[in-house]
C-alpha cells in the first residue's frame, strides 16, 4: 500500500498531504511519507536543476510548480590547510542561498493548496526566498525577522514586495510573533512546514549524481534550526531506501561557540535544550538558542554516527579569508563550516562535502568592517 501523507512521529496521527497544516493536532512536528522511485537515465535526460528529482517531490500537478529554474550547484575541489574538500556552491541560487530550494517546494505546495497570502519567520536567507517566491506565485508575503538583521537582506525581501515586520529581542521572539500571525493565515515556515524539507533534501540528490552516483563519507553542514542538515539527511535516506546507494554519509554540524546549544546537547547527552544566552556571532544565520527539530537532529547525528564541532569568531573570520582566497565570496555563516572542516579530524581518503550556503553580497556590511578592522 502507497502511503503518502504528513504523519506526526510524536503521536503517529497521518493527515493527507493536501491539508494545509503545518502542525500536528498535538503541538508537535509534521514529517512526509512520501513513496517514488528514480529513474536515473530519465533524470540523465532532463534540465540541470533541482527539478529533474521531479518524481521525489510531492506536489501532485507540474502546474503548480514555483521555480526559477534553480538548483544544480557546481560542486568544486579544494584544497584548505593542505586537506581536500569538495564545496557545493549553494550561494549561486536566485536568491543567494540554499533556503531557495525549499521555498520553492514550499510556495508550489502553497499555490496547490489555493493559498493566497503567507506568512514566515526568519533571520534573513529564508525570509528572502519566500518573498521571491511568493512575488513569482502571485501570493501576498508577510516576513518577520530579528530586529538586527543584515540590512542587505532586509532590501531584498522588500524588493520582493513582501511586508517587512521587525521584532525586537531574540530570534526566538520573531518566531513567537510569527505563530501569532500563523494562527490565521498560512505559515511558510522553513522550521514548521514539513515542505520545506522536501525542496532541501534536493541537496543531497544532486552530490550523489556529481558523485557519479555515489555518496560521500562525510557531510559538514553550519546547523541552527537544520533546515539544510535535515534535508541533507532525508535525501540520502530516500536513496538508500530504494537501494540506490549502500550507506548513509557521516553527518556533521557546525555550531558556532557563540550559540551552541545542539553541541551542549550532543556531548552532555541533554533530552531538553539547555536555556542559553546567545551571544553575538557574525554567523547570524545559525545564531539559534532553541532549535525547534533538535531532536531530530540529535538522532539523525546518532544514526550516521556524526559529531557537532563548535568554532570561535577569530575560527570563522579566518576561514572567509582563507576560503575568498579561492575565488568565492561567501557569508559569514557559509565561513563557520569551512572553520568546521579545519577543525574536522578527517582521514587521507575521506570525501568530505561542504555547502557554501549563502552568498558574501548578503553580508556586505560586516565584510567592510571587518576589512577596516584587518587594514588598522
Amino acid at each position: 500500500m502507497t502511503m503518502n501523507r504528513l504523519i506526526c512521529k510524536r503521536c503517529r496521527a497521518g493527515y493527507l498531504l493536501d491539508d494545509s497544516r503545518w502542525k500536528c493536532d498535538c503541538g508537535s512536528f509534521l514529517d512526509i511519507e512520501f513513496e517514488f522511485s528514480f529513474d536515473i537515465e530519465k533524470i540523465k535526460g532532463r534540465k540541470p536543476t533541482m527539478w529533474r528529482y521531479r518524481e521525489a517531490i510531492p506536489i501532485n500537478k507540474d502546474k503548480n510548480i514555483i521555480s526559477f529554474n534553480e538548483g544544480f550547484t557546481p560542486l568544486l575541489e579544494l584544497t584548505i590547510d593542505g586537506k581536500k574538500v569538495l564545496v557545493k556552491s549553494e550561494k549561486l541560487f536566485p536568491t543567494g542561498s540554499f533556503k531557495d530550494r525549499g521555498a520553492s517546494v514550499l510556495m508550489s505546495k502553497a499555490k496547490e493548496l489555493g493559498v493566497n497570502k503567507v506568512v514566515e519567520d526568519s533571520s534573513g536567507n529564508a525570509g528572502c526566498a519566500i518573498a521571491a517566491y511568493s512575488a513569482k506565485a502571485g501570493i501576498e508575503c508577510e516576513i518577520f525577522v530579528p530586529e538586527e538583521t543584515s540590512p542587505g537582506k532586509l532590501a531584498q525581501i522588500q524588493m520582493y514586495g513582501a511586508r517587512l515586520i521587525k521584532v525586537p529581542g531574540s530570534r526566538e521572539d520573531t518566531a513567537l510573533a510569527a505563530l501569532e500571525a500563523a494562527k490565521d493565515t498560512f505559515y511558510a515556515s522553513h522550521v514548521w512546514n514539513p515542505f520545506f524539507f522536501q525542496g532541501t533534501k534536493t541537496f543531497a540528490f544532486e552530490i550523489w549524481e556529481q558523485l557519479n552516483f555515489s555518496v560521500p563519507d562525510t557531510l559538514i553542514i553550519p546547523t541552527g534550526h537544520g533546515t539544510l542538515f535535515i534535508g541533507a539527511y532525508l535525501g540520502f535516506k530516500d536513496l538508500l531506501n530504494q537501494n540506490l546507494i549502500s550507506k548513509l554519509p557521516r553527518l556533521i554540524a557546525v555550531q558556532p561557540e557563540a550559540c551552541a546549544p545542539i553541541y551542549k546537547m550532543f556531548n552532555e547527552k541533554l533530552r531538553e535544550v539547555p536555556a542559553i544566552e546567545p551571544k553575538e556571532t557574525m554567523a547570524e544565520g545559525i545564531r539559534i538558542a532553541e532549535p525547534l527539530r533538535v531532536k531530530q537532529i540529535l538522532d539523525i547525528l546518532a544514526e550516521t554516527e556524526g559529531e557537532v564541532i563548535i568554532v570561535t569568531e577569530k575560527e570563522i573570520e579566518s576561514s572567509l579569508f582563507e576560503i575568498s582566497k579561492n575565488g568565492l565570496y561567501i557569508e559569514p555563516t557559509s565561513a563557520a563550516v569551512i572553520a568546521g572542516f579545519r577543525k574536522y579530524k578527517s582521514t587521507a581518503k575521506e570525501i568530505i562535502v561542504v555547502p557554501l550556503t549563502g552568498h558574501g553580497l548578503k553580508s556586505t556590511e560586516k565584510v567592510l568592517k571587518l576589512l577596516k578592522n584587518h587594514a588598522n
